[in-house]
């Protein structure tokens, strides 16, 4: 044989054995039959997933449809909005700001917005750049997240940023991981005012279009201009049906919440710009940031309480700059998950694996079931262990929670169709409120009823149906919301409402509803 035919036979082998997996890898059709399979037990509408391994994509598909209305089909290319896995380019573009020297990862917030202001004047005078970005704030889970979801109320970037001053820390600055969003439209504001782009453009010009992430773009869906987009789901008793998408008032506040579009192709880009430390190119001869930024960014600035866990034996958990870190069997793990109105998304990433997958899905509630089970099958499959059924036990779980949940809603409204409250004196109740944060409500009576709405979220507006003592729940209007809340009253010596306060009615409602938030008292 030939010295050219030696050279072809070894490109040949050396082609073969990077393009088939290795023993216990998941093939592409083995991937569709897992996603399929999900994809009917949790009842979604539409998914995509991505994988690359050693900086290839190998697995980049769609699956179901965009929309139940319409039935167009998901392709690899189909966007979707991945929510909170956003905040990793938040930090990636601050990261770029650091290294062209316009920002420090230390720099006090208020040397860039000096209207920011905290809970205390310690803390504001503290608080940094990477406390924006590591949820050790001190406030509670999703504080002040009702300022901008429901969407359509008018709360502008003004409010955002000073209106942390009147909420009660939750523990001691800096000493507890508690998961937030409004800080992260600070450190958006914080890139506008230091680059002098808003973090819309910043983020699609420093980011997406350099590393050709081209049908990817930042929200909102109005202004993005992408025609292959998946639409937002919600099962309402048992039946997907689409809904809007989220849109906020405010320019400044759509731009900063860090909402991107993005789908399995691109999103591959992405994970492979990650795992070649800021590198991208045919042959990663472009570097959008160094590998000192990403290990910044892939340090633990947070630690996170660790679950034992005999499957993985994992050793630490924590959060870094837009990014959950962690291990599993001895391989570090980089990951986020994304939550948002009608969309839910996932990335994994093991960098000694040089391994990453996502998973997007246009509906609610079912498709976080979606993402775990594919993600984590997929990734124990590179880490050599056997199939552990995740779709079926994540099935039971969701079940299991989603039972809990609903049986406790029903017990609730029992409640609500026995309660007597024909001794109650309802005018007592009338008035309005006002929170220091959220502003003022309105409680009034409509056709002989209770009622209550909000003045600045306008989607906050329902009926008030008596519960038992000096509570109500709040039934919206809007039903999509899946909100409904407690309000109790708190009464003075002759029975008249002096105060409400609030909570959401069911055990497994979105965090972001922060209704314990809120401490309304009579103004009127």
């Amino acid at each position: 044989m030939n010295k050219r035919r030696y050279l072809l036979l070894g490109a040949f082998l050396f082609l073969t054995f990077y393009t088939l997996p290795l023993s216990g890898q998941l093939r592409s059709d083995e991937i569709d039959s897992l996603v399929e399979d999900a994809m009917e037990k949790f009842s979604v509408a539409g998914v995509a997933v991505g994988v690359v391994k050693d900086g290839r994509i190998i697995h980049a598909k769609g699956y179901g449809v965009k929309s139940v209305e319409t039935g167009e089909k998901v392709d690899g290319q189909t966007s979707f909005a991945i929510a909170s896995n956003t905040k990793a380019f938040t930090s990636a573009a601050l990261a770029i700001l650091v290294e062209e020297g316009k920002l420090g990862w230390n720099d006090r917030v208020i040397d860039h917005i000096p209207e920011f202001k905290m809970y205390n004047d310690y803390v504001t005078q503290n608080f940094n750049i990477q406390d924006l970005l590591t949820h050790r704030s001190g406030l509670g889970l999703g504080a002040g997240d009702l300022q901008f979801w429901p969407e359509g109320s008018d709360f502008t970037m003004h409010d955002l940023l000073t209106n942390f001053q009147y909420f009660e820390p939750k523990s001691a600055f800096r000493t507890r991981y508690d998961y937030d969003n409004i800080l992260y439209i600070v450190a958006g504001e914080v890139i506008k005012r230091v680059s002098g782009q808003s973090w819309e453009q910043f983020v699609q010009e420093k980011i997406l279009d350099k590393i050709d992430m081209k049908n990817s773009s930042t929200m909102p869906v109005s202004r993005c201009g992408l025609k292959n987009l998946a639409s937002p789901h919600l099962a309402t008793n048992g039946k997907l049906k689409t809904i809007p998408w989220f849109e906020h008032n405010s320019d400044n506040i759509n731009g900063a919440l860090g909402a991107i579009l993005s789908n399995a192709e691109d999103m591959c880009l992405w994970m492979n710009l990650q795992l070649n430390g800021g590198r991208y190119g045919r042959g990663l001869e472009h570097q959008l940031f160094t590998r000192a930024s990403q290990r910044e960014m892939w340090k633990i600035h947070n630690s996170i309480d660790l679950r034992p866990n005999d499957r993985y034996d994992p050793k630490f958990s924590g959060y870094g700059l837009g990014w959950r870190l962690s291990d599993m069997c001895g391989e570090m793990v980089v990951s986020h998950t994304g939550d948002f109105s009608g969309m839910l998304s996932k990335v994994i990433m093991l960098p000694g694996l040089d391994l990453g997958v996502v998973v997007l899905t246009n509906s609610y509630y079912g498709g976080a079931g979606v993402f775990r089970a594919v993600s984590q099958t997929i990734v124990d499959s590179y880490l050599g262990l056997d199939d552990n059924g995740w779709t079926d036990k994540y099935l039971d779980s969701y079940l299991k929670r989603s039972g809990d949940a609903s049986s406790e809603v029903e017990r609730v409204w029992e409640t609500v169709k026995t309660a007597d409250d024909s001794q109650l004196n309802t005018k007592n109740y009338i008035g309005i409120y006002e929170d220091n944060w959220f502003g003022k409500v309105e409680v009034f009576l409509n056709d002989g009823s209770l009622w209550f709405r909000s003045f600045r979220s306008p989607k906050l507006n329902g009926p008030m149906y008596y519960y038992k003592a000096n509570a109500y729940v709040i039934k919206w209007m809007q039903r999509d919301l899946d909100a409904d809340a407690f309000a109790i009253f708190c009464l003075d010596e002759d029975g008249m409402a002096q105060g409400i306060t609030m909570k959401g009615v069911s055990p497994d409602i979105d965090f972001s509803y922060d209704f314990q938030d809120l401490q309304f008292r009579r103004v009127k």
